[in-house]
């Protein structure tokens, strides 16, 4: 059979290769079921013959992988090899970004395959690992938890992977949303380990309770390869955003943030300045009142204090457009124009 003849690319100009390749595919796939045993050998055999080719056909490379995973079905278990294969050859190269891998299209493929969860964990978790190689760790963090979110909780590996998880969300300097970790089944199996407790007060606590876990667990951060530094900076801005959150709509003395972040007054425009260019607070300085102006603040989580927050905010808002309502009516009365019917 002429697939098992093939040792490399072979000579010819890029289109004429791409298109002897398509054919030997479309032949491959006219022969075998998409998912036999078969199938999975000769693909697999295509793939280490295209991983020892020089790397100076690199882009033929991926048009040839590409052009084979689309052309196999799309439940089939051989595209998340194809595709994993893609991508670790690609991220060798320093050519990630040339495949356009979105998460969008990453969750429809995952949705389709007909493969056990470990694997569709294990390809995750090869599109994360090549984000992280080509030094874009943020989008690495989001495949990353897609990752442990697919591994099954009983899983084994499945609590260190959560831990990692957690100590990344931790790591980034811009990663500030920490509720959707605690939806995921990994990581809630990791409720006992030291982590998770440092991972409570970052979603929903302050600076002093930071302080009070570190001076508990003295080795920890060093093992989990945390820096204290940055992460009271990170607590100091979600602390700061927790207090915005409280006076939306009003001013927010310098006084109390200092209290709060617990640093001198003088610090604190600089501390504003950080919490909204890390867009958790909108508002406006006013050295004349010492005070910062809160536009709009993000909920660090949504709970029952949060939703009394806002049902507050709402009534006042309701309470202000009767009084201006009530003026309306009261200046059309003056003017003649008749008396209109109460508002309620």
């Amino acid at each position: 059979m002429v697939v098992v003849e093939v040792k490399g690319l072979g000579d010819g100009g890029e289109k004429e290769i791409e298109g002897f390749f398509n054919l030997l595919f479309s032949h491959l796939y006219s022969l075998y079921a998409s998912d036999g045993p078969e199938t999975k050998d000769y693909v697999n055999a295509f793939i280490q013959l295209l991983i020892v080719e020089p790397a100076t056909q690199k882009f033929l490379k991926y048009r040839i992988l590409s052009n084979l995973f689309n052309a196999t079905e799309h439940t089939s278990s051989i595209r998340p090899l194809v595709y994993s294969s893609l991508v670790q050859i690609s991220s060798a190269n320093g050519d990630l970004d040339v495949l356009q891998i979105t998460r969008t299209n990453v969750e429809k493929w995952l949705s389709e395959w007909t493969v056990p969860p470990t694997e569709k964990a294990s390809f995750l978790k090869t599109i994360s690992g090549a984000y992280e190689a080509e030094s874009q760790p943020e989008i690495s963090y989001e495949y990353e938890r897609l990752y442990v979110q697919t591994l099954p909780a009983t899983s084994p590996g499945a609590q260190e992977s959560a831990i990692d998880l957690i100590a990344t969300a931790l790591r980034l300097p811009n990663v500030f949303d920490f509720d959707p970790l605690f939806k995921l089944d990994a990581v809630i199996s990791a409720k006992d380990h030291e982590l998770f407790s440092l991972l409570q007060i970052f979603l929903s606590d302050g600076l002093q309770e930071f302080n009070v876990w570190v001076d508990s667990h003295p080795d920890a951060l060093n093992k989990h390869k945390l820096d204290r530094s940055r992460l009271e900076h990170k607590i100091r801005l979600l602390t700061l955003a927790s207090l915005a959150f409280q006076y939306v709509g009003r001013n927010l003395p310098y006084s109390k943030v200092a209290e709060a972040l617990q640093v001198d007054l003088a610090e604190v425009e600089k501390w504003a300045i950080d919490v909204i260019r890390a867009q958790l607070v909108w508002g406006k300085l006013s050295q004349t009142t010492h005070s910062l102006y809160v536009t709009r603040a993000t909920a660090r989580t949504f709970e029952k204090e949060q939703w009394e927050a806002l049902q507050k905010r709402l009534l006042a808002w309701k309470s202000g457009l009767n009084g201006i309502l009530d003026v309306v009516v009261n200046a059309k009365r003056l003017a003649g124009l008749g008396e209109t019917q109460d508002v309620a």
